[in-house]
């Protein structure tokens, strides 16, 4: 499977079922790694504005509808259970959930 960073997948969350994922691991984990890492993906049902961790993704990215991505939480999976490659993150929304990783998990902060 030719998965890349920034690619988005159908994974089927044990309990929440399949939602669309952003591949967001290493270039080289994302080629040959088990085990890669993503962020969990929800279509905008609600009609409400994104959250402060959330960044809205939409057909510019390949998706068929608007779709919150959570940028607060980051899941490990198989690589192998990734299905149906659904589209890929434009630039601009790279830029705003790399940005918000940042923030979130005070990547920027000195130890």
């Amino acid at each position: 499977m030719n998965q890349r960073k920034w690619d988005i997948w159908t994974y089927d969350f044990p309990q929440k079922g399949p939602h669309p994922v952003v591949l967001i691991s290493h270039p080289d984990r994302c080629a040959s790694g088990k085990v890669v890492n993503v962020l969990y993906c929800t279509s905008q049902r609600q009609q409400r504005p994104a959250q402060p961790h959330e960044v809205l993704l939409n057909s510019a990215d390949g998706l068929e509808w608007e779709t919150f991505c959570r940028c607060d939480l980051i899941y490990a999976v198989a690589a192998d259970d990734l299905r149906e490659r659904r589209g890929r993150v434009s630039r601009e929304r790279r830029r705003a959930i790399a940005r918000k990783l940042v923030v979130i998990f005070g990547l920027l902060e000195q130890v």
